[in-house]
């Protein structure tokens, strides 16, 4: 009989902190990328610097992965309480990998046990666990292991000594784990060789895409605090950001990150800092600083679950009102949510080209499930990816900087237009003045300048059903897996995207007022981007979810499913 071939299969790794959970995972998605597999992983683990419960998820398929994935199609669970915690998640036909050196399930038709540590000590490397449970992976899945043969070489051959001694090992685990559940019948059928896309590719993680897009817009200072999850963006930095003109700094606070901000960008540098939601709040004052005085600078707010700690490695999407209206009195930030790691890199490169065209700070606002997940992306032509840069006052001193309601170059420290540049409202010069006229006219003059940052950038598919799905954010991913469904299904449902949150494009504001119903996937409890697309004129509901985790693709698909049919059982009845 011929084995069935899938297109796609989950994988999740679950046990204690410290145990190779995330390793296992990561390692898996570079081997199946590099082979030509698409890919995505996410991670969960508690926020102990060691142990607890911790998991990973991989979904390896020969096309573009959208989400985790809803179902497992194998459970490798390392510990009891793994086992215990994700059994309900695996599949009908899924199988279950267990560490049989800690535990045996009771009953349990679908497992197969493997004593994972006893196996990596017979290969003489103690740490090749992750190759034996990963050599288990290949007979489930029908591979042959030469693929992770190769990747393992490659790996490993780093022109030191040992390196020999360490493939051979790596290999031998695997053939130890693919050895030990061949006593097993259990498979979860073979999966299709891969179906390599005709462009260069590159696995990254979304803290990585945001990292490499600020380097490509030209960022000169990155001053940040470590948080949870933003903490990769400044260790790239550190690492990254050398050279003549170049600083990257680890501050003492949040609040100092922001206002050493406000100083690099009056100095004429691209600067940019990386937080999460608690730091984020820290930063309101300097945050109302830089928009007052017209500053350029990028904030990447990785959003957390909260309030307070809340839930610090956790997903959320819960800090978009605050970063479109941080500090106090009328601001109204430049706001931009990837929706995938992708998205994660050219959101970057076009927040430091908004913070120049219009001379303020802008947000980036990207999410945990992005930070920490590896996804492979088409590799960004640079060649063609447009930097703006600062334009600078070159003409005589007597500079009005804030004349009249349009942008103006900046003058730098040292050259000519010499201006004031602080924190209370000013006239035409920069001088303070608390004259009503005067906080009018500067008043309508930053808010004006948000039109600078208009667009048409949104995708729109079905445009002429009363009806429409819009997510932002992390939750594309998901939203657009289940519209798929819901297209295939024959469901009279539009699609709307973009990352551009504020300002909106115009144009998008309008088709969308058109709309009997535009429902918004959104991972928080107040269901924000629904209540900006009302303040917008929009008959705008939100689907909320507030569990620290993304969406599944089966409850989107429910949950839009059930409110498309409630609008319409109402129409018949009127």
């Amino acid at each position: 009989m011929q084995q069935k071939q899938h297109q796609d299969f989950v994988v999740r790794f679950a046990g204690e902190g410290g145990q190779g959970v995330v390793t296992a995972a990561e390692m898996l998605a570079q081997a199946a990328s590099q082979f030509g597999y698409h890919i995505q992983t996410f991670a969960t683990f508690p926020s102990q610097i060691l142990g607890g419960p911790t998991w990973t998820q991989a979904r390896v398929s020969t096309t573009r992965v959208l989400s985790p994935g809803d179902e497992l199609d194998i459970l490798v669970a390392f510990n009891k309480e793994a086992y215990d915690n994700h059994r309900a998640a695996v599949g009908p036909l899924g199988v279950v990998v267990y560490d049989s050196a800690q535990f045996t399930p009771t009953s349990d038709g679908q497992a197969i046990g493997l004593a994972f540590d006893e196996l990596a000590r017979k290969t003489g490397n103690t740490r090749a666990a992750n190759m034996v449970v990963l050599g288990a992976l290949t007979r489930l899945v029908g591979w042959d292991t030469s693929f992770l043969e190769q990747f393992i070489t490659k790996r490993f051959s780093r022109g030191r000594a040992g390196d020999e001694e360490i493939i051979k090992a790596n290999i031998q685990a695997l053939h130890l784990g693919r050895g030990g559940t061949s006593v097993s019948k259990l498979q979860i059928g073979k999966l299709a060789p891969p179906q390599k896309p005709p462009y260069p590719q590159i696995l990254l993680k979304g803290n990585e895409a945001i990292s490499l897009g600020a380097m490509h817009a030209g960022v000169e200072v990155y001053v940040g605090y470590p948080i949870s999850p933003a903490t990769p963006i400044l260790i790239f930095m550190e690492r990254n950001l050398i050279g003549p003109g170049k600083f990257a700094y680890q501050s003492s606070s949040e609040i100092e990150s922001i206002n050493a901000l406000v100083g690099a960008g009056y100095a004429g540098k691209k600067a940019m800092t990386g937080t999460a939601g608690p730091g984020f709040s820290l930063m309101h004052e300097g945050i109302g600083l830089a928009w007052m005085a017209e500053i350029p600078l990028v904030i990447a707010n990785v959003q957390r679950g909260g309030p307070a700690t809340g839930l610090p490695t956790k997903t959320e999407q819960s800090d978009l009102l605050s970063a479109m209206h941080p500090a106090h009195g009328d601001v109204s930030l430049p706001v931009l949510a990837p929706g995938s790691v992708e998205e994660c890199f050219y959101a970057t490169v076009q927040a430091f080209n908004w913070a120049e065209r219009y001379q303020g700070p802008v947000v980036i606002l990207s999410e945990m499930m992005l930070a920490e997940r590896s996804e492979n992306i088409r590799k960004p032509d640079l060649d063609k990816l447009l930097v703006e840069n600062r334009k600078v006052y070159q003409g005589d001193n007597g500079y009005q900087r804030y004349a009249d309601n349009k942008l103006s170059p900046m003058p730098l420290p040292g050259g000519p237009g010499a201006y004031v540049a602080n924190a209370s409202e000013h006239d035409s010069i920069g001088d303070t003045t608390h004259l009503a006229e005067r906080h009018v006219q500067m008043t309508e003059r930053r808010f004006s300048k948000l039109k600078l940052l208009e667009s048409a950038n949104y995708e729109s598919k079905h445009p002429e059903h009363a009806i429409a799905v819009m997510p932002w954010g992390g939750s594309k991913g998901p939203a657009a897996e289940a519209y798929q469904r819901l297209e295939a299904s024959g469901l009279p449902v539009g699609w709307y995207y973009t990352m551009e949150l504020n300002p909106l494009p115009p144009k998008l504001i309008e088709e969308l007022r058109t709309k009997e119903l535009v429902l918004v996937p959104e991972l928080n409890y107040l269901g924000q981007f629904a209540s900006v697309l009302r303040s917008n004129g929009i008959r705008a509901e939100a689907i909320t979810q507030y569990t620290g985790l993304p969406f599944k693709v089966r409850d989107l698909v429910r949950r839009i499913t059930e409110r498309i049919e409630t609008v319409q059982n109402k129409k018949v009845k009127a």
